[in-house]
């Protein structure tokens, strides 16, 4: 669990980090450098989930090889499947980071949502929908990883 006390944001108590795949974790279908390494960490305070379509056909095995689960969902309807998916969790209790236009629900529904303009760019929906916007996937873990620095960005 990850716990951040964000004056005139509110209390964030986090469980759950639902992440894209495809242009947020990895480009081309590779996993960016230094992610596994972050991953590890996190995954000692927050459940990890990939959550894809599989556009590239290595969610599987990408998702077993970082050690986080796997929430395969099916094409043409990604939004929605992605949004349902946070609620499913206890939406409150979400941290999602993403970058593309299928991911805008997911970030919205989020306790945080944060997205990532990476090497493949970011969508204007999911910059609308997050509550912060990240250069890098890097940058988006070691967020979490220190999460008092979320406190200069969101505080009202």
């Amino acid at each position: 669990m990850l716990q951040v006390n964000v004056p005139g944001f509110g209390d964030l108590t986090l469980h759950h980090l639902a992440l894209d795949l495809n242009g947020t974790i990895a480009v081309d279908g590779e996993v960016l450098p230094g992610v596994e390494e972050c991953l590890l960490k996190i995954a000692q305070h927050l459940t990890v989930h990939l959550v894809s379509a599989d556009t590239r056909g290595k969610a599987v095995q990408t998702a077993s090889h970082l050690g986080v689960n796997l929430v395969r969902i099916e094409r043409g309807k990604e939004l929605q499947q992605k949004g349902q998916f946070v609620w499913s969790l206890g939406a409150t209790d979400v941290v999602a980071i993403g970058n593309g236009a299928n991911d805008a629900q997911m970030l919205g529904a989020a306790g945080l949502g944060i997205a990532v303009l990476g090497p493949e760019g970011c969508a204007l929906e999911a910059l609308q929908a997050a509550d912060v916007v990240v250069p890098s996937i890097g940058s988006a873990l070691d967020l979490l990883l220190n999460a008092q620095r979320l406190i200069a960005t969101l505080r009202r």
